[in-house]
């Protein structure tokens, strides 16, 4: 009742009356990440799964079998002020074709620069997350403990001509295994999408061209690097320098708010 009075008064003096509250609920908008999969430009899912039919860069013939990943710290820095910067993560499952992540947090509609984290930084990686340890993707305390990056699996046709299993296993570089490893460098690294206006509700389309992770700038030789790569730390380095050049903004999709 004193609202209503408080807004004639102030119509009768010739001013609106409107719920701010409605008002910032309408400029807000939402957005959604669909992770698409690629090898060399020809778009893959799990339907693609489990035949040796890709070759990569140093010409071995290859499967994959399961493909999964985190990213981690969705970033969007406006044009001006500070970025929104969104502490939880995600796993996608591509093996389980789960690719949609709908962040809960809402935004003021505008231009940001989107970024995210592909992994877990050093201090995201030292938490407990109930969803992963379900998942089995812990890494061994041995070697530092927390979580994978990455895991991709499949099958390769070895020198020998013979069918052979491969594990690309991308985690925090560990050196000295045991109770007090060493890490030489950070291994998560930042993607960024660039440029999206986020001036109505959006879903935000993200590429990951897998044969990059055998090509650039390390030509990965399945032979050589094959199994065991989580205790080498010099492998996981290769990983996260081919690791620049995987993902890519593919499009935005944009919905009206109405």
């Amino acid at each position: 009742m004193k609202k209503l009075i408080v807004c004639l008064a102030i119509a009768v003096l010739g001013f609106s009356c409107s719920n701010s509250d409605d008002n910032n609920e309408a400029d807000k908008v939402s957005t959604t990440f669909t992770f698409m999969h690629y090898w060399d430009g020809s778009l893959i899912s799990n339907i693609n799964f489990d035949a040796i039919q890709y070759t990569n860069a140093n010409g071995d013939l290859l499967s994959i079998e399961r493909l999964r990943y985190v990213i981690s710290d969705i970033s969007f820095t406006p044009l001006t002020g500070d970025p929104i910067i969104l502490d939880n993560h995600n796993l996608v499952d591509v093996t389980n074709n789960d690719v949609i992540f709908t962040p809960e947090t809402e935004l003021p509609a505008g231009t940001y620069n989107v970024s995210f984290t592909f992994g877990l930084d050093n201090e995201d990686n030292a938490e407990n997350y109930p969803d992963l340890n379900s998942a089995s993707f812990n890494v061994p305390d041995m070697l530092g403990g927390g979580y994978h990056y990455m895991q991709l699996d499949g099958k390769f046709i070895n020198a020998s001509m013979e069918e052979q299993g491969y594990n690309y296993h991308a985690i925090r570089a560990a050196d000295n295994p045991g109770p007090n490893p060493t890490f030489p460098q950070d291994t998560f690294f930042e993607v960024d999408l660039g440029s999206i206006d986020l001036s109505v509700n959006s879903e935000i389309r993200v590429s990951m061209d897998i044969s990059e992770w055998f090509k650039n700038p390390n030509v990965w030789d399945l032979n050589v690097l094959n199994q065991m790569l989580m205790p080498n730390s010099a492998a996981q380095i290769l990983m996260y320098e081919n690791g620049q050049s995987v993902f890519s903004l593919n499009s935005v999709l944009q919905y009206s708010i109405d």
